[in-house]
Formats: C-alpha cells, structure tokens, sequence
C-alpha cells in the first residue's frame, strides 16, 4: 500500500484523490514519493553535532575537524567572573584593565554552522606544509625574531627589578622555540604569527579543491573571535571554563602552570598556580588528556596549552559577533591562556592583542576552522 508523504498537506491529497484517472493517481504519488526521497538525503546530508571530517596532509599525516551547529552562547565575562580571575585563586593581576578587553556577558548568535580543528595544528601538521610549500615563516625572515623563553631566567624579581622571563630572539623559530627540549611533531606548532597562521589556511584550501574536497561556498580559515569563544563553551552558555566555574574540576583537562618543577630547576613557575600537576612545566602534546580533556564540542585544549590566534583584530572594548578586521594598526586577538599562565588567564572569554600581525611567540600557536569565506582587507 503507498504511503502519502508526511509533508504533503490535506489539500494536495484531496486533489490527487479527485483525478479521473488511476494513471495520473499513480503519477502524482510517485512524484511525490520522489520528491520525499530527495529531501529524505538532503536531510542525510547534513552534519550533524560532532561528525568528524579526516583531512589528509599527505605522507599518511592528517587532521581532524568536528561540525559545530549554528548556535546562541554569552559572549564576555560577567563583574563577578573577572574578580575571581583577578583573585587569589586565578592569579591574574589585578588593578589592570585586561579583563575589560573581554567585555561584558551578552548573547551572540553563530548563524552558519563550521567544522573546527579537534586540536591546534602540531608540529608535525606545519612542518607538512613546509615541506610542500618552502613557505618561510615571519621568524625566520630576514630580521625576524620571535619571543622565547630565556634559559638564564630565574624569578621576576618583584621587589627589586622586574625581570620577565621572555625575551625577543632571531634565530628561533616553529623549528626550536628554545625550549631545553626538541619540539616534537605532537606539540602544538609555535612561534608562528597571524600571517603563518592564514597562510597555512590558504595552502589547505587550494589543496583541497584541487583534490575536489571542497567547494567555494567553504574555506579553511583562523575562527573569528566569536566562532572560538564559541567552540571553546562546548555548547555550554556560561561558565568561566568550558567544563564550568570550578577551577578543581580542571584537574587532567588542561595544560597550564601548576606544580611542575621547571627543567633542571628546583623550583615551579612563581605566581598563582593550578594545585596539581599535569605532568609538563613547559607545552604537553596536542589532545594529550584525552576524552577528560575535550570538551562538550569534541574539542581538545581549548583552555591552556598555548595562546590560539583568531582571525578578528583587536578591539580593547570586546569581541564581536562579526569578524572585526581592520587595515591598520592591526593587532590579532589570541585565545585560551597558555602552558605558563595563571589559571584566570585560561578561561574562555579571556582575550588578548597582539603586537602585530607578523608576531610570534613560543606561547602562541593556532587552531583551524572550515566555515563561510570571510574577506581581509590588505
């Protein structure tokens, strides 16, 4: 016996029941059978919540991005969150305007669905496109310098004169960011800039059209500043973290400074701190904590590991909805604390400017999204 279609109205099924013929009775239903079927796959079609797309790089290396739908979340902190950051406990510093950058808690609507990277992109996942491209970092061009940790750095002095423990330095780059250790393909890639970050975007772009993966209604991109405040909540509306206001239950979810002794050193890193140790005084692998550290998205390490550079410029009085990109004086907005911040550094609405498009730092890397082409202006 056929079925009429759920969609069809009562009015459409009057009319196919007065024809005058069996014949065209049975036209009309197969039609409309058929047109059941195509909207049945375009239903198919859809991503749904945490469906994973595999993107190969070549050489049996990969990455991984999950679908995030479109979605409403609080973006900023509220008078009551930014006290605590700045407080025994999140050891951010206090009497600064830095939390004012996150602005206040208000609703913000992510209306197109995008996939974003399950983890920053390693070592490994940049060194790919090197290889294929020669692409030259900004560090590495000549007169390029990048921010890394100074080895002869004891304590900040606080009392005498303050002595902060990273320092400019050419002949560093993403291939040794002076660490007292190599940077292994499984760390997340540092010591690249804003242009790296785009530019790493672009060459995956082309690849995947070439390869016929991929449209032009679609790009690989750096998330604008809302899209990763976003992803980073994990589908969760407030919370200074995305696993909620509780800085105990981030224990094994998150890299960030805690009681690690620094290398060949009798000491951790001074300030506040997490309570417990995560295993690494310096960065940990990407994804390296597992189901317990990604969060209600899928994602991995959206709070600490290290700083996120997004696509938005800064503007000190908050993010926006809409990507924010200017043409001068662009300063890039990084996300999500680092391996050395204090605890009320990596929360979800913190934010911060860089100093330039081309800087880099051995605390900054980057995640991808696919989502919408956005246009930047030269």
């Amino acid at each position: 016996m056929l079925t009429v279609p759920h969609w069809m109205s009562l009015v459409n099924v009057r009319f196919i029941a007065a024809l005058s013929t069996r014949r065209q009775m049975a036209h009309c239903l197969s039609v409309a059978l058929l047109l059941a079927s195509l909207d049945s796959q375009c239903t198919a079609q859809q991503p749904v919540q945490g469906e994973v797309k595999q993107v190969p790089l070549g050489k049996e290396i990969h990455m991984e991005v999950l679908y995030l739908p479109p979605g409403e979340f609080l973006m900023g902190s509220t008078a009551e969150e930014r006290a605590w950051a700045t407080g025994i406990e999140g050891g951010a510093t206090p009497g600064t305007d830095r939390e004012s950058y996150e602005g206040d808690a208000r609703p913000v609507r992510i209306k197109q669905g995008l996939w974003m990277g399950r983890t920053e992109v390693s070592v490994g996942q940049f060194r790919r496109f090197v290889e294929e491209t020669g692409y030259v970092t900004d560090a590495e061009k000549p007169g390029g310098k990048t921010q890394c940790f100074d080895p002869e750095w004891t304590g900040y002095k606080l009392t005498t004169s303050v002595v902060h423990p990273w320092e400019p330095m050419p002949g560093k780059s993403w291939k040794d960011p002076n660490w007292a250790f190599p940077a292994q393909d499984h760390f997340p890639v540092v010591c690249v800039s804003w242009n790296d970050g785009r530019a790493f975007c672009h060459w995956l772009t082309e690849r995947e059209r070439t390869a016929g993966r991929l449209g032009k209604d679609l790009e690989y991109r750096l998330p604008t500043d809302a899209e990763w405040e976003y992803a980073c909540r994990g589908g969760q509306p407030r919370g200074y973290f995305w696993w909620g206001n509780e800085l105990e239950d981030g224990e094994g979810r998150l890299n960030i400074s805690g009681i690690d002794l620094l290398p060949d050193r009798t000491r951790t890193w001074p300030l506040a701190k997490a309570p417990w140790s995560d295993g690494y005084s310096f960065v940990s692998p990407v994804d390296h904590y597992g189901e317990r550290g990604r969060n209600g998205f899928g994602l991995a390490d959206m709070c600490g590991g290290v700083w996120e550079v997004v696509l938005d410029h800064f503007d000190p009085k908050g993010g926006h909805e809409e990507p924010y990109l200017v043409s001068e004086n662009r300063r890039p907005v990084c996300r999500g604390g680092n391996y050395f911040d204090v605890p009320g550094n990596a929360r979800c609405a913190v934010r911060l400017g860089l100093m330039s498009d081309s800087y880099s730092d051995s605390r900054d890397g980057f995640r991808i999204c696919l989502g919408r082409p956005i246009t930047v202006p030269d």
